[in-house]
């Protein structure tokens, strides 16, 4: 179902279940240059092109978000990071086997392909490949990487229902998919591989001891 509210659009989708034809009209917003929220997995976020510049500039305009913190982008296989990444080390490959899709964003370093302010010149890039049917199912339809920062003025909290968005934001996109009730709770557990051995940048649903047993007990096993 769809609704008109003033100028945007709100797509109700069923969270387990959406409709080809919404999720296509929602990632046409995206392939043209637009901005929309969309369920990520605890939160709604803010989806557009990663790699239009002009897209990404609007995500950190509706945020008032720092242009020195870069943006994490969700793909929908690990195949896609060929289009962002100059290498996949080990443990991220570790990682990915078993926590993707899910709640950890590894980060890696950038293709300098990428814009500028999507990384925030710091030549690296977070990745994650989401579990939330929607989510995936929008950057499929997307045919390539999507924002996913949370749909909140920086520093304020972020959102679990579409309905409690702030105008602030609201009134700046092109377009929101409703999905109800999101569970809420902690972000994803953001791990840095670009070094020599995994960093925990940020904990959240994944704990550090899972996330070393995962790359750690493998290399183990291959003795």
């Amino acid at each position: 179902m769809i609704k008109k509210q003033s100028s945007l659009k709100i797509l109700r989708v069923d969270p387990l279940h959406p409709k080809h034809e919404l999720i296509n009209e929602a990632a046409l917003v995206i392939k043209n240059g637009g901005v929309i929220a969309f369920p990520t997995q605890h939160l709604y976020g803010l989806g557009a092109d990663a790699f239009n510049a002009d897209a990404v500039n609007r995500v950190f305009e509706i945020k008032r978000r720092p242009h020195d913190k870069p943006l994490l982008v969700l793909i929908d296989k690990p195949y896609d990071l060929t289009r962002l990444v100059q290498q996949v080390p080990y443990a991220a490959t570790r990682i990915m086997e078993r926590f993707w899709p899910g709640a950890v964003t590894i980060v890696f370093k950038a293709k300098h392909i990428l814009p500028i302010n999507l990384t925030a010149g710091t030549e690296r890039i977070g990745v994650r490949m989401p579990e939330h049917p929607v989510a995936l199912a929008l950057t499929t339809a997307a045919q390539g990487p999507i924002t996913a920062t949370s749909a909140n003025i920086t520093g304020n909290s972020g959102c679990s229902l579409a309905s409690e968005m702030d105008p602030l934001i609201t009134d700046k996109l092109d377009l929101i998919i409703d999905v109800g009730a999101l569970k809420g709770g902690m972000g994803s557990t953001v791990v840095d591989v670009t070094g020599d051995s995994p960093k925990i940048l940020r904990q959240g649903a994944v704990s550090e001891k899972d996330i070393f047993a995962a790359v750690f007990q493998k290399r183990r096993n291959l003795r």
